[in-house]
């Protein structure tokens, strides 16, 4: 089999074992993911969901939360860990978002990797749960499982897993 197979097998065996498979970050607008998002590093899922409520009942939208001083916002995700520089990415991404784009999300895997705090795990993860493009999150675990199965061969960068992967996942 090759992995063009294995990379198939892989898929019909995953959506048959989750079949309902969701994001676990809770999120009802997009800019609200990009949140959730860049709090989730190095935080487990569960922990980011009870921040984010805490977050939004002070700063509702994404002209509130551009508005806020980091500070304020680090006060409510420190619980997340690494809070000075979530607050802060957040904060100035959130002024990216008013500013040039109408408080919207780019719809573009170009310019979410623009946004500050954005890397390409965000930008894939944004871009195929909010907007339903393909999209491959290569994160610890894809690149683990996917070496151990034989999808990439001792491959350990996540640009290169993700790279990998496109060429062989229709």
């Amino acid at each position: 089999m090759d992995k063009k197979e294995l990379a198939l097998t892989v898929i019909d065996r995953l959506r048959e074992e989750y079949p309902g498979a969701d994001c676990t970050l809770d999120y009802d607008e997009a800019w609200k993911l990009l949140v959730s998002v860049r709090l989730a590093a190095q935080c487990t899922d569960a922990r980011v969901n009870v921040v984010v409520e805490k977050l939004y009942e002070k700063f509702p939208d994404v002209n509130a939360l551009a508005a806020a001083e980091p500070d304020e916002i680090e006060a409510i995700v420190k619980p997340c860990g690494l809070g000075h520089s979530k607050a802060r990415d957040i904060s100035a991404c959130m002024r990216v978002l008013r500013d040039r784009y109408d408080g919207k999300v780019p719809t573009t895997f170009e310019e979410l990797l623009a946004l500050p705090g954005v890397g390409r795990k965000s930008a894939n993860l944004i871009m195929g749960d909010v907007f339903g493009k393909p999209a491959i999150v290569t994160d610890t675990h894809c690149i683990r499982l996917t070496n151990r199965i034989g999808l990439v061969d001792g491959i350990k960068d996540p640009k290169k897993v993700e790279m990998a992967l496109w060429k062989i996942i229709p």
